[in-house]
């Protein structure tokens, strides 16, 4: 019996999976990105909720295959074995993808919490908020499109924010 859906699925791979053939992308799931929501949610309510440090530090970033594993969702072996069915670049770039959302939140957080300076907490979520969104629109639109190819370059975006954020809480030289 075939797990049912969790992400929409491409209308190519609905035409294959009636041929007979194993359809590349049923069963992704964008359950995994609310990590991602709920870190960028805390880091945008951080400035004026300093509380919040606590559970900003406890964030850690999992990868997709680590977080259904562990996970008791009813359709996480379907999120895994749709994943393990992609093509191994396609995963590859979501996989970078994913670790510029991990380097750009770890940023942030640190961030947030070497500095208690008000001016700074706020600068944190106006730089890191727009990309980050970015980048969880990109992963929502390859798990939702059952693994299509990722456009622009997620590693220099987040790279730059972090830049950024690095120059605000670095000492001047």
């Amino acid at each position: 019996m075939r797990p049912p859906i969790l992400a929409m699925t491409a209308p190519s791979d609905a035409a294959a999976a009636s041929d007979g053939e194993r359809p590349s992308c049923a069963g992704l799931s964008t359950d995994y990105l609310n990590r991602y929501s709920e870190v960028l949610m805390l880091i945008e309510m951080a400035p004026e909720a300093p509380d919040l440090a606590d559970a900003l530090r406890s964030w850690k970033a999992i990868d997709y295959r680590s977080y259904f594993a562990a996970s008791d969702l009813r359709l996480a072996n379907g999120a895994l074995a749709a994943y393990e069915a992609l093509p191994a670049e396609r995963r590859l770039a979501f996989e970078k993808l994913v670790r510029a959302m991990d380097e750009l939140a770890a940023m942030a957080v640190l961030a947030l919490d070497l500095k208690d300076d008000p001016d700074t907490a706020a600068f944190v979520p106006v730089v890191t908020a727009p990309i980050m969104h970015r980048l969880i629109a990109r992963a929502t639109s390859f798990l939702n499109s059952g693994g299509a190819e990722i456009e622009g370059d997620a590693g220099g975006e987040a790279q730059a924010a972090i830049d950024r954020l690095m120059a605000c809480v670095s000492p001047a030289a």
